[in-house]
């Protein structure tokens, strides 16, 4: 016997709320790392970016049964992130500001998401050769920043 449309979609929507509940804050943390914003102040465009792809990973809910929903929800997070990239190139002060946006998309998905050379060259469209040169220059990078001198106020 079928399930009743109503109750299908409470179950669906309840399904959906406790992944949210559960994963929402590290896929903010995500997001915030992508748009460039410090994570110590609103973070308006990780928001948007994190509420767009809640909204595609909700609306294939249903078809994911078997498939781990934030592995998803990254993907979608990273996907719509590389489209609007053109959007997340001035520095706004967070901890990979000055970086490209696609060396942040590469080190946030290789480093701190742990996800491999090869499934992120695949998800980003591009040659593994190409995605490790990305991090290694995006790690050269933040370690050049990190090690060099605070200049003195005069």
């Amino acid at each position: 016997m079928r399930e009743r449309r109503p109750a299908r979609e409470r179950r669906r929507a309840r399904e959906f709320e406790l992944f949210v509940a559960g994963a929402a804050g590290r896929l903010l943390h995500i997001a915030t790392l992508l748009t460039g914003e410090p994570a110590s102040r609103p973070a308006p465009a990780a928001e948007e970016l994190l509420t767009c792809a809640l909204a595609r990973t909700y609306a294939v809910w249903d078809r994911l049964r078997g498939d781990d929903p934030y592995e998803r929800t990254r993907r979608e997070l990273a996907a719509y992130f590389a489209h609007t990239a053109w959007r997340h190139r001035r520095p706004r002060g967070g901890l990979l500001d000055r970086l490209p946006p696609r060396e942040r998309l590469v080190l946030v998905l290789r480093l701190y998401e742990g996800v491999g050379e090869e499934q992120t060259a695949a998800q980003l469209g591009l040659p593994a050769e190409r995605v490790h040169t990305l991090c290694l220059h995006a790690i050269a990078e933040m370690r050049s920043r990190r090690a060099g001198p605070e200049p003195s106020p005069a």
